[in-house]
């Protein structure tokens, strides 16, 4: 018999939730109607919605040095000290990137992180991911770390075909590495690995049922960190389960009393949807979203760090702290200090990001920033709005180009029709009638107009 109680959440009544228990199967549920394998995944709906709940609290979490570690050259220990320094002047005052997670394997990456440490920095604070065994958890205490990242595998792809186990085993083996976890002194992280191909109400909710339950016995709080791993979480109201992120939020919370500050959201970004995922996971309860500089990680990455500083601000109205023009410093140093190439149309970050080649949009620019420019990026990210000269640009690029560049020198801006642009754009089209097809390049300009100043 279920009873009727006022809910401390929602201050309505409501019916005690069904308690689900583990669905021990004979043989592993892999969702083939959604997941063929051999066509597109699909996205099925069944039309049940979910309320929106956000909390008064969200915040980031980084992933840099774990996940964004994964498919890339690994950084060296002074550039993760740096990275790191440029994470907590980011961030803010006000911990808006609460944490950061580092391995602990290898020399380079424990010195790495005992530096960090060193620096007394409140926020991010240092968590670590290791694998699951005492041994371990004896050496993360022994650095000083109090949280750290387990890994639990959710789906039958992970239980039966990876492990080989079934799901009450899979579960038995789970619970007794997070409390060996809390009797080594730590709070544990609990990665829930392709929680959207797993079987929500058969494993996910009664696995984390009995993590709360262990919660509440031991006086240590856990963290669920629900693991889109493979992309395929969907953002749209109705979707069904396993796919339904606004579903699996919603669910953790209600069926498991996850609360909202012990609730992350990791997502990748194999179908572009990694940004709006996990903007929806802030929507509908989960206080945290796990991020990466750049989106850099496994396969097609994890949710770009500097995205999620807009979305809270696009959401907010304001930026509680962060300092946006870190972005840039960050993206800079990460192109130049670690050989990581940028791709150019990256946004916010993107050498292309706000650059113009065509010549009516370099006008539009010469008027007014806004006509062509997202925001003010001079202001927010220092990168001003630019434009690359080529036999498209018009007399209005070459106009615009060579007025940030007096600007730059602090002499006065010129109109387009005005001797000197009208010179400077003779010259560049003469390269392109003598056969030229590549860029003008900015080293080009600048020479061509300081002959023309020179000449005055």
């Amino acid at each position: 018999m279920q009873n009727i109680l006022l809910s401390n959440t929602t201050y309505k009544l409501e019916q005690d939730p069904y308690s689900y228990r583990l669905q021990d199967v004979d043989s592993p549920e892999l969702f083939r109607e959604m997941f063929p394998y051999t066509e597109t995944p699909k996205i099925a709906f069944n039309y049940r919605s979910v309320p929106e709940k956000m909390p008064e609290d969200i915040f980031i979490t980084d992933t840099t040095f774990r996940d964004g570690q994964q498919s890339r050259a690994p950084y060296t220990t002074e550039q993760m000290v740096h990275i790191y320094k440029l994470l907590n002047k980011l961030g803010g005052p006000n911990g808006m990137i609460r944490q950061t997670e580092f391995f602990v394997y290898s020399e380079k990456d424990r010195k790495a992180l005992e530096e960090c440490m060193s620096l007394g920095y409140k926020f991010p604070e240092i968590t670590t991911w290791i694998r699951a065994s005492k041994k371990d958890f004896e050496l993360v205490k022994s650095i000083g770390v109090k949280e750290t990242g387990i890994l639990v595998s959710c789906s039958d792809y992970h239980i039966f075909h990876k492990m080989g186990l079934t799901r009450s085993q899979a579960m038995d083996k789970y619970l007794g590495i997070v409390s060996d976890c809390i009797e080594a002194g730590l709070k544990p992280r609990c990665h829930f690995e392709d929680i959207t191909r797993a079987d929500f109400y058969g494993f996910v909710v009664p696995f984390a049922n009995k993590l709360m339950e262990l919660s509440k016995e031991s006086g240590i709080p856990i963290k669920i960190r629900a693991c889109d791993t493979m992309g395929f979480g969907v953002p749209y109201p109705g979707a069904s389960l396993p796919r339904s992120v606004s579903g699996i939020i919603y669910g953790l919370q209600h069926y498991s009393g996850v609360p909202s500050d012990m609730l992350e959201w990791h997502g990748h970004n194999d179908f572009y949807k990694g940004v709006v995922n996990a903007t929806t996971a802030w929507m509908y309860g989960a206080s945290a979203v796990n991020c990466s500089l750049l989106g850099i990680g496994e396969r097609t990455g994890n949710v770009p760090l500097e995205a999620m500083v807009f979305e809270y601000a696009s959401i907010r109205g304001h930026l509680n702290g962060m300092d946006t023009t870190v972005i840039t410093e960050i993206a800079e140093y990460i192109q130049n200090k670690t050989g990581y190439d940028i791709p150019p149309m990256t946004p916010f970050v993107g050498e292309n990001f706000n650059l113009t080649r065509a010549g009516i949009h370099a006008d539009g620019l010469l008027k007014n920033h806004e006509i062509y420019n997202i925001f003010d990026t001079d202001t927010l990210l220092n990168r001003p709005p630019k434009v690359s000269i080529t036999n498209t640009s018009g007399v209005a690029g070459v106009g615009y180009w060579v007025n940030n560049y007096l600007k730059s020198k602090k002499l006065d801006p010129v109109d387009k029709n005005s001797d000197m642009i009208q010179s400077i754009y003779a010259w560049v089209m003469e390269q392109y009638e003598d056969g030229r097809i590549t860029m003008i390049s900015d080293d080009e300009l600048k020479y061509v107009t300081d002959k023309y100043l020179a000449s005055i």
